[in-house]
């Protein structure tokens, strides 16, 4: 993505992109004290939201708090599941980028009801009618978006849980990485997107993401379909090698988020050569297939392959000619409480 491209610099969803490493930079690490104590107290963590507010942050968080051996039981699911869940002695967090989203509050509303004490939300403004059922409110710092498209919001809601996990675990070493990971995603996403790749997945009738069940691949598939217009499927883990090899055609892209290096063959068996489909990796070193490469910010890597796939999404929707910033059906608030 060229900043100095005029194709972008009309776009809002381009310059939240372009600005998500200076959020980065300058986030807070110390914001979630109040949180955190009651996560450390509860030993449980519910982490619910919709869609973009849920998958990358959540997910992501749970993977890294797992693979640093953190104590606290992490689980996530969406607003109206989470409502047929006993959550009595868990602190439930709720992230709503505008405030407003109906399935989150009402589950807040029924645990409010229920005497839950350890209620928190996180939302783009203060005194939002999600803030209004919970215990404890935090304000994103990032802004509004300037598209229907999360981005920026989405990286800063993701920080936001780590630092929370960290500081409720005693290992808060985000603000120490905060610099690194800023360049790494600046660089992944000003980073030069081949035309053979970009024509490739502007021209495929599905685009699919393949990747870890870490948020990262499945929140890009979301994204594939507000910038692209396209339809998307996510095949976590080597789902891609188990079946679904019967559906794709010949010139369907799968984009593989960190692909597992010992799976690369089978890969290559069933979709090249068996389908004909474009396989193209995003990973921190180089595959046997078209490669985007990024720089490795260790467990925290998450961050650079999304803005990597920004990147990459980004270019195919303007080869495409589509305006970014002007969906067609796509609503800024996906289901908006009424009442």
């Amino acid at each position: 993505m060229n900043p100095t491209d005029p194709r972008y610099t009309e776009f809002g969803l381009c310059k939240d992109m372009l600005d998500t490493p200076a959020i980065v930079r300058g986030f807070d690490c110390d914001q979630a004290g109040v949180a955190a104590a009651a996560v450390k107290a509860a030993g449980k963590l519910h982490m619910t939201g919709e869609g973009s507010s849920r998958i990358f942050p959540a997910k992501h968080a749970i993977k890294v708090a797992r693979q640093r051996g953190y104590a606290a039981h992490l689980h996530t699911d969406a607003g109206c599941q989470s409502q047929s869940y006993r959550l009595t002695d868990w602190a439930v967090m709720g992230m709503s980028n505008s405030g407003r989203t109906a399935e989150v509050i009402q589950l807040f509303k029924l645990l409010r009801d229920a005497g839950h004490d350890k209620l928190f939300s996180l939302a783009a403004f203060a005194d939002s009618k999600l803030a209004s059922f919970a215990h404890q409110e935090y304000v994103l710092g990032c802004g509004e978006e300037g598209a229907v498209a999360a981005t920026k919001s989405v990286v800063e809601q993701a920080l936001f849980y780590q630092a929370l996990l960290e500081e409720a675990e005693g290992d808060k070493t985000l603000a120490g990485k905060l610099g690194g990971l800023a360049d790494a995603m600046d660089a992944a996403l000003r980073a030069e997107v081949p035309a053979a790749v970009t024509r490739s997945i502007a021209d495929s009738p599905v685009i699919y993401w393949a990747g870890p069940n870490d948020g990262v691949a499945e929140e890009l598939t979301l994204k594939t379909n507000e910038i692209t217009r396209k339809p998307s499927d996510y095949l976590e883990g080597t789902y891609a090698a188990h079946g679904v090899e019967e559906v794709m055609n010949a010139g369907d892209v799968v984009l593989w988020i960190d692909p597992i290096e010992g799976q690369e063959q089978k890969f290559e068996e069933v979709l090249v050569e068996g389908v004909g489909v474009k396989i193209v990796a995003i990973s921190t070193r180089q595959t046997r297939f078209p490669t985007i490469r990024v720089p490795d910010a260790g467990d925290l890597t998450g961050y650079v392959y999304m803005a990597a796939g920004w990147n990459v999404l980004v270019e195919a929707g303007t080869t495409l000619g589509i305006d970014l910033d002007k969906p067609e059906r796509a609503r800024k608030v996906g289901n908006e409480f009424v009442g």
